[in-house]
């Protein structure tokens, strides 16, 4: 994944093993599935993702963003987020 700091403009690659949760800053990111189509001349990585801003008083386990979003397009089911973007680049096995 890739995250934008839309306030410093710094940004961040990570890696998330599926199944676990990581804190990047104020984020809870699950990633629950991640797969690059094997069927495409144009290949799609899609992934599954819960998020959740650990800074939100009023979250009481809402998530910021639930739900699959696409390498190729992520504007598809965008991330909305006041401080930081997140993109997803691909899926790995490693």
């Amino acid at each position: 994944l890739n995250i934008l700091d839309k306030v410093s403009s710094k940004s961040s690659s990570i890696k998330v093993k599926i199944g676990q949760e990581l804190i990047f800053q104020n984020l809870l990111i699950n990633v629950l599935k991640c797969q690059n189509s094997k069927f495409d001349d144009d290949p799609e990585v899609t992934a599954y993702l819960q998020v959740t801003d650990l800074k939100s008083t009023n979250n009481d386990k809402v998530y910021v963003f639930n739900g699959w979003t696409f390498a190729s397009d992520p504007s598809l089911t965008p991330f909305d987020h006041a401080i930081y973007d997140l993109q997803l680049l691909n899926c790995s096995s490693a």
